[in-house]
């Protein structure tokens, strides 16, 4: 890997991040604050950027533990969210390398960015230096945001005076939208995993919604095959 990092290309290559990097920076400063800022202690939303590093299924986990969500349901929920990788781990496996230890990092650095980085690129080669770059560097920021965030909390009290508390709700719009503009089944299977979410959240326990929307995906199957 050390040799990737070494060609002539990785200036262009963390140029081209670098702006990714910021945003997912000012996001990372976002989870450690609102995290810090409901009640948690400062090595909660640290640790969980190290170990876990998937940041929707974070900010999820956090705010129905905050919501008064039990963990289960958290756990749950982020799981789910976070599935979706399991396919970008299949699109990137030659990118990776094929040494166990490259194999076992890549995968902990596999993120919606990364992969989307990396498959733009024209040739094999390039594709993998962009992979590790635009992977260690987001994984770098990330985590020293979520840090500086997390340290910070206590002092910067209501994240709402600061629209922090609006992140989650805009990283979730983001990564959603362009999938509700282009596909049709996707938007179906949206409105009414949103109905069901409505219906049931006075009734149930924080998290439970979320799980409940799951079952919009009934209308995506038949979507696709009508």
């Amino acid at each position: 890997m050390r040799s990737l990092l070494r060609t002539p290309e990785v200036g262009s290559l963390v140029r081209d991040s670098s702006l990714v990097w910021l945003a997912s920076g000012i996001v990372g400063v976002s989870f450690g604050a609102i995290a810090v800022a409901g009640g948690l202690p400062v090595w909660v939303p640290v640790v969980m950027s190290l170990v876990v590093y998937a940041g929707s299924a974070q900010f999820s986990a956090v705010g129905i533990l905050l919501a008064g969500g039990g963990p289960l349901a958290a756990a749950a929920t982020g799981l789910l969210l976070n599935t979706r990788t399991a396919a970008f781990s299949l699109a990137v496996a030659d990118v990776l390398g094929r040494g166990r230890a490259a194999r076992l990092l890549g995968a902990h650095l596999v993120t919606d960015e990364t992969v989307a980085f990396a498959l733009a690129q024209s040739d094999p080669a390039r594709r993998r230096t962009a992979f590790w770059v635009s992977g260690l560097g987001l994984f770098a920021v990330w985590n020293a945001g979520v840090l500086c965030g997390a340290l910070a909390g206590s002092a910067l009290g209501d994240t709402g005076t600061y629209g922090l508390d609006a992140a989650f709700p805009a990283v979730l719009v983001a990564l959603v939208l362009p999938a509700l503009r282009t596909d049709a089944a996707v938007r179906r299977s949206a409105l009414l995993g949103a109905a069901l979410a409505l219906a049931v959240t006075p009734y149930v326990p924080a998290g439970v919604p979320v799980l409940a929307a799951l079952a919009g995906l009934v209308l995506h199957g038949k979507g696709r095959t009508a």
